[in-house]
């Protein structure tokens, strides 16, 4: 494109006033340049824009649609300058987080209560998705940082190894798996029915994929909101319950839960942060991965 922000200012000029020379005064050009952008614009387009008369210009329809795009194209700068507003004064940063379930419920909450106590000016935009659907987000740019689970393809994203993570089965101490030390989840599938996380969560969506490709479904006796949730219905013997290693030690009380390994591949999971390869980020999205980091390390 040749054309630049003062070709399109003095082309709302020459729209509102239909006379070069005034258009030319307001863009605080001389007329014989104006006479030259407008030339230069036309040669751009390949289509003539303005068909000169004795008492000025008129638009011809390439140049009504030029005018159109330019009056959407100050708009677009007006809302850009009122939403950096709050930057250019230092008030505010905001970091765009994409994240799956386990991550949200477990290490991810300590990384970010510290991280806004101590960043106050620093908003977090918090996207819960599957580690699948969020690398797509990142390598579009819909994101900031990401953090994924699971074999996933992540090429052409720096990335930033955090953890091993497990996910296990949990069983009240009376009911009749709690003799068992490991299981294979299809096995599971025919016989017990679950307590999952909320249905549009990450996690259950995983896990339905996984029952799915197993010509298999998941017996959902009910879904609760947290991992917390999920371990009391358990301890209570509402049923058994796939969550990560770290959230049963967490969320459940010694002693009240027993634990299966769970002898399917995917069930060792490794955690990492991903971002766009060669992307700047600002100064406190590296403070935030610092964050995320200690946050692993302490489990």
């Amino acid at each position: 494109m040749r054309h630049d922000l003062t070709d399109l200012r003095l082309f709302l000029n020459v729209g509102e006033t239909l006379n070069l020379t005034r258009a030319a005064e307001r863009t605080f050009l001389s007329l014989p340049a104006a006479s030259a952008r407008v030339k230069n614009m036309e040669e751009a387009f390949k289509a003539r824009l303005l068909v000169r008369m004795a008492t000025g210009v008129a638009l011809t329809p390439a140049g009504e649609v030029l005018l159109k795009h330019a009056n959407a194209v100050f708009r677009q700068l007006e809302c850009l300058n009122a939403d950096l507003q709050p930057y250019a004064s230092g008030l505010k940063g905001r970091l765009r987080l994409l994240a799956n379930t386990t991550a949200t419920n477990s290490f991810l909450a300590d990384a970010l209560s510290t991280f806004l106590a101590e960043n106050p000016d620093v908003d977090v935009e918090l996207e819960e998705k599957i580690s699948g659907d969020i690398v797509i987000a990142i390598r579009a740019g819909a994101g900031d940082l990401g953090l994924v689970a699971g074999n996933i393809d992540v090429s052409g994203l720096d990335v930033t190894p955090l953890f091993r993570d497990e996910l296990t089965v949990v069983t009240s101490l009376e009911h009749p798996l709690a003799a068992s030390e490991s299981a294979h989840f299809a096995d599971l599938l025919d016989a017990y029915q679950f307590v999952g996380i909320h249905p549009d969560s990450a996690i259950q969506t995983f896990l339905e994929d996984i029952a799915s490709g197993l010509g298999k479904r998941i017996c959902q006796r009910v879904h609760v909101g947290s991992f917390e949730a999920v371990c009391r219905m358990v301890e209570a013997g509402a049923g058994i319950a796939v969550v990560p290693r770290a959230c049963a030690a967490r969320y459940s009380r010694p002693d009240a839960l027993h634990v299966l390994k769970l002898e399917d591949p995917w069930a060792l999971r490794d955690r990492l942060l991903c971002r766009q390869r060669g992307r700047d980020l600002p100064s406190f999205a590296e403070c935030f991965i610092e964050h995320v980091q200690r946050a692993a390390r302490g489990l």
